[in-house]
């Protein structure tokens, strides 16, 4: 399948309350084949009464399987992912239903235009970042020489770190952040999130040991109604998600509410995703 011919956008929005309906119930045209993406991410159009919007559509059926996650599938977990972010009111993650489509049921996603030159990510000599960034770590930048790899000291990555904290990201990568002209960050490709054992892998540890901010621990205490046995985000992971998992969930966000802190890499586990862009 040819490279795809982008779309350009045609007045819709990820803040666009009907936006969801589009997605769900509109007519899928498929343009190209996202060729980076490990799985099957088919770049496509969406219609429905006269409106239009590019997103990504990712089939089951185009789903390599994985041994570490061996329930569910990667689209379910793409969908979860959308309504924990929604749940935290910070709108990280670009508008996800799950429906039928072309080549079977799948994700399907409003595509986000990103904003040039935004730079997020930087790798910068010396032993220290400068002021309004962040340290990940030391990284190879080619002919035998390693420089630091930073992360913006910014806010909205740092909402980011602790969404991923909760849905327990094991791929959060560079290329995975969609800074927008508007201002807005978009987090995308979820699938390897929610296990019920400890994988976060990320990008994002530059805030790692310190202190939540008010306004995360505000939202992890909503988090922690809305995820009761009886909560709505309960009944809208109940679908995606197993039971051990929903669990698992709900006691990341009590740990986090507990210790205050954003989380540590445990040692157990690779702390930053290979490739990290």
């Amino acid at each position: 399948m040819s490279a795809p011919e982008r779309i350009p956008p045609r007045g819709v929005t990820a803040a666009d309350p009907a936006v969801t309906v589009l997605l769900a119930e509109g007519e899928l045209t498929v343009r190209g084949r996202i060729r980076e993406a490990s799985n099957a991410a088919l770049y496509c159009t969406v219609t429905h009464e006269g409106r239009e919007a590019a997103c990504v559509y990712k089939p089951v059926a185009g789903e390599r399987p994985l041994w570490d996650f061996p329930d569910g599938t990667l689209a379910g977990r793409e969908v979860a992912a959308h309504a924990v972010s929604e749940a935290t009111g910070w709108g990280l993650v670009p508008p996800t239903v799950l429906r039928d489509g072309p080549y079977g049921e799948g994700m399907c996603q409003l595509w986000i235009e990103t904003a040039p030159g935004a730079e997020l990510l930087a790798l910068v000599d010396g032993e220290e970042p400068e002021p309004g960034w962040k340290a990940i770590g030391f990284a190879e930048a080619g002919e035998g020489r390693t420089a630091l790899l930073v992360h913006a000291d910014d806010e909205r990555l740092r909402r980011l770190a602790v969404l991923d904290a909760v849905i327990n990201n094991a791929d959060r990568k560079g290329g995975h952040l969609l800074p927008t002209a508007e201002g807005l960050l978009y987090g995308i490709d979820h699938g390897v999130t929610f296990n019920a054992e400890n994988k976060l892998r990320t990008l994002l540890w530059g805030w790692a040991g310190e202190p939540l901010t008010a306004e995360a621990l505000d939202v992890l205490g909503g988090l922690r109604t809305a995820l009761t046995g009886t909560g709505a985000l309960t009944a809208a992971l109940t679908p995606l998600l197993t039971r051990a998992e929903i669990d698992a969930t709900r006691a990341r966000v009590e740990t986090l509410l507990t210790t205050g802190t954003h989380p540590q890499p445990a040692g157990d586990w690779p702390a930053i995703p290979w490739p990290p862009v």
